[in-house]
């Protein structure tokens, strides 16, 4: 073999190795990254589910203060009619919500991975790139847009996470394309910071993101129903495009739980689950 012959494949060699030591490094750092997320996932959830906290105060110091309290009461001439109480952070809440106060709520499929803090702030895409401590991170937190109310949220209350690859965040919605997995896994629970709620899934889809002049139904814009009509053809539509009949009825009156990801079926696909309202946990 002459020395040019020599030299290409050294080259070759040379440019090979390159190759796959950057494959490995991306490879390993995608592991890294999901790794870290997990954990940090792991420890979210352990603040969430320790035990309610005490005041701290001893028993005979509540017992004073009571007292004071009566005494004060006592003195003061009958009060007006008081307005109506403002909603109390449940305890399971109070440690996360002191650590980033743009959690709304927590949502659970049990069984998937799907067991998330619900973040709510004025830059809608925001939690798209970043975690519930506000580092820049690629797996973001699921979310909802400025404009949802979660106290009132009216006829459908939209929730948005990523697509990971490795079945984290909102990747293993992709599971109830299968009807199997949706009769194994029918009810959301979605607990905001002041109650818990559970829903029970009526239809699961495929859409995309449309231009704003194609007259086509868009989920995605569908918040408020004002009447009857606007109700039925946002319920009709996600039953028509509903790859299985749940078997879920809804009425006009009744709310919707709506979960939104990214689906490669098409240029900006979607892929939509959603759930109605069926009760209060916290009654």
């Amino acid at each position: 073999m002459n020395n040019k012959k020599r030299t290409s494949l050294h080259w070759i060699r040379a440019g090979l190795f390159l190759v796959t030591v950057i494959c490995l490094l991306k490879i390993g750092n995608e592991y890294y990254l999901s790794v870290r997320h997990k954990s940090r996932q792991q420890d979210l959830s352990a603040l969430l589910r320790t035990e309610e906290r005490t005041t701290g105060l001893l028993p005979q110091a509540t017992v004073e203060l009571e007292q004071q309290a009566a005494a004060v009461r006592n003195q003061q001439p009958e009060a007006p009619e008081e307005k109506e109480p403002e909603p109390v952070i449940m305890d399971k809440f109070e440690e996360l919500y002191a650590r980033n106060n743009d959690l709304i709520g927590w949502l659970t499929i049990p069984e998937t991975v799907i067991d998330y803090p619900v973040m709510q702030c004025e830059d809608d895409e925001y939690y798209l790139h970043h975690g519930f401590y506000g580092e820049v991170d690629k797996y973001g937190c699921l979310y909802v847009r400025e404009r949802a109310d979660v106290n009132t949220p009216g006829t459908n209350f939209l929730i948005y996470g990523h697509n990971m690859k490795d079945g984290t965040m909102f990747g293993s919605l992709d599971e109830y394309r299968s009807k199997s997995f949706y009769e194994e896994h029918p009810l959301l629970y979605f607990d905001t910071l002041y109650e818990e709620r559970t829903y029970e899934i009526v239809a699961v889809f495929l859409s995309q993101v449309y231009r704003d002049d194609e007259d086509v139904f868009k989920y995605y814009q569908f918040y408020e129903a004002d009447t009857e009509e606007e109700f039925r053809s946002f319920y009709e539509n996600i039953k028509k495009l509903s790859l299985y009949e749940t078997g879920v009825t809804a009425e006009y009156g009744d709310t919707f739980l709506t979960l939104s990801t990214c689906a490669y079926h098409v240029k900006d696909g979607r892929l939509a689950v959603v759930a109605k309202y069926v009760e209060n946990g916290s009654e």
